[in-house]
């Protein structure tokens, strides 16, 4: 089973109250082969929200905010999922302040990035779960291939 971003499958959960729906990832999520999480409206966001970035190790959010515990405890909830589901592997959101990978927003609200991971993408990579973005390869899930390992996942 994969773990995928909720907005990758086409439900309106992200900050703006839109998805950023992925065919083939939607596709897995139809034929049960893919569970969909979002960790933000997990923890007790709502949805849409202030948009939120991560600065100096917490996150904040436009409005000054800090709703680092919301993220905790999404997170939280979105793990006892991905166990429950015995998920092998993510696919998620790049960029975001929950599943970026690699790359988040910097803090400064200003487009820029920087180098880390997102609250929950952190925490699957430290329980050994391989994380792939949206921007990685995803020919191998196009083919019918979700267990396909090694494809763009890092880990």
């Amino acid at each position: 089973m994969i773990l995928v971003s909720a907005c990758l499958a086409g439900v309106p959960c992200r900050m703006d109250g839109r998805s950023k729906t992925i065919p083939e990832i939607r596709a897995l999520v139809d034929a049960g082969l893919a569970v969909a999480v979002c960790p933000e409206v997990l923890g007790g966001l709502e949805t849409p929200r202030a948009p939120s970035e991560i600065r100096d190790g917490r996150v904040v959010n436009t409005l000054g905010l800090d709703v680092t515990d919301a993220f905790v405890r999404g997170t939280e909830k979105a793990l006892a999922i991905c166990r429950e589901k015995g998920c092998t592997k993510a696919i998620l959101k790049s960029r975001s302040p929950s599943c970026g990978v690699g790359r988040v927003h910097n803090g400064r609200f200003d487009g820029g990035l920087t180098d880390g991971n997102g609250v929950f993408a952190a925490m699957l990579l430290k329980e050994g779960i391989p994380v792939m973005t949206e921007e990685d390869d995803l020919e191998g899930l196009q083919r019918g291939k979700p267990g396909a390992e090694g494809v763009g996942a890092r880990g």
